[in-house]
């Protein structure tokens, strides 16, 4: 249901998040995240352009959150690289299909509650999950 670059993007942020006001570099952050550092930086500049991270040039400069955590739903990120599809007419081009079959209509049922899922969830809920398992971190 999520393209790998949103997963990638739900990554970099968690990772930045967690580093709140210490600027990461790109290569440390493809490091943590395990994404290829060329397709980070494809992935941090959609996220810069939505406003949801920003970079600092120069020494101590890289890549950090421009909102708190608290402010960003796991939707917003998805939605700043590549939008979930909702599906407004018949996907085959079915000129008769006024409303959408019980097919297409049950699919798109399933986008709108998978929507309505992530944008019930923050990046800091992510952070303080009671969960054992820390995101990008193992448990070594």
């Amino acid at each position: 249901m999520l393209s790998k670059t949103a997963e990638y993007a739900l990554r970099a942020v968690t990772c930045m998040a967690s580093r709140m006001g210490e600027p990461t570099s790109a290569e440390e952050l493809a490091a943590a995240t395990q994404v290829p550092r060329r397709y980070l930086h494809r992935v941090l500049q959609d996220l810069a352009a939505a406003g949801l991270v920003r970079s600092r040039s120069g020494p101590g400069g890289g890549y950090e959150v421009a909102k708190e955590p608290t402010e960003i739903a796991i939707l917003d990120i998805v939605d700043s690289v590549s939008p979930m599809e909702r599906i407004r007419s018949c996907p085959l081009g079915i000129k008769s299909h006024k409303k959408l079959c019980p097919l297409h209509a049950e699919l798109d049922r399933v986008y709108a509650a998978a929507e309505a899922a992530f944008a019930g969830v923050t990046v800091q809920q992510l952070l303080e999950s009671a969960d054992p398992i820390i995101p990008l971190r193992s448990g070594e």
